[in-house]
């Protein structure tokens, strides 16, 4: 149901990522097309590709069969492509989106930062307070894939992903706040690294948790325990 509704959502994708290339004045309109379409179905088409290639080398009971694979691969060439093309057609023919203010096309000096308004240090600070929101239930979530221990406080699992979402959304608008304050207008990347850097305090807790918690042997395990602890950075960085 999820890859449907992922799949389907293909022409919303295209169409909003149109209208606001048009409104930041791109002219390379096809190449903002083609990595809307490609890009991030690539990247998580290519970690589950390499998680199930490691579960074939193993023999494991728990791999998607090639089928399936080629029956995904189908749904994003054939359906998820295509709509993606189809809202971004519309998207180029809507107004570009006005904002309500008026942007100098000089760039303006930036003034001295302080130490939380720079880059390295406000993208670091941002990940702090959604990895606290959610460090309990990560323990748990861990013990529960790994450990082989039941989980089965699902709603409660919901309400924390919730949570992480709106951490994650608030700390990004805010530090953007304190950025464009103090007259610093680099704010693009600053805002989706800031986010993401949430992953970062997963992946070391995840280290941690490796090293003191559990007794994998041989490479593959090893690799499955990393490809799906990297994952999460483009999903934090997307909320």
């Amino acid at each position: 149901m999820g890859v449907v509704m992922y799949v389907c959502f293909g022409s919303p994708a295209g169409y909003f990522a149109a209208r606001i290339y048009k409104s930041f004045g791109g002219e390379r309109w096809k190449s903002n097309v083609l990595l809307t379409a490609f890009f991030v179905p690539a990247v998580v088409f290519s970690v589950f590709f390499i998680l199930n290639l490691v579960l074939w080398g193993e023999g494991s009971s728990s791999a998607v069969p090639f089928g399936t694979l080629c029956g995904v691969l189908a749904l994003w060439i054939c359906v998820s492509v295509p709509l993606t093309f189809v809202g971004a057609f519309f998207g180029f023919r809507r107004d570009a989106i006005t904002y309500p203010t008026h942007t100098n096309q000089i760039p303006r000096h930036i003034p001295p930062q302080s130490f939380y308004t720079k880059r390295i240090p406000g993208i670091l600070m941002g990940g702090v307070l959604p990895v606290g929101s959610v460090f309990i239930q990560l323990y748990f979530i861990f013990n529960s894939i790994w450990a082989h221990q039941i989980y089965y406080m699902f709603w409660f699992l919901f309400i924390v992903f919730l949570i992480l979402v709106i951490t994650c959304a608030e700390t990004t608008i805010l530090l953007c706040y304190f950025h464009l304050c103090a007259e610093d207008y680099h704010w693009w990347w600053r805002s989706f690294l800031t986010s993401g850097s949430t992953a970062l305090y997963f992946f070391l807790y995840s280290i941690y948790f490796y090293a003191e918690r559990l007794q994998m042997e041989g490479a593959a395990s090893f690799v499955l325990f990393s490809l799906v602890i990297h994952s999460s950075w483009l999903y934090t960085s997307s909320c």
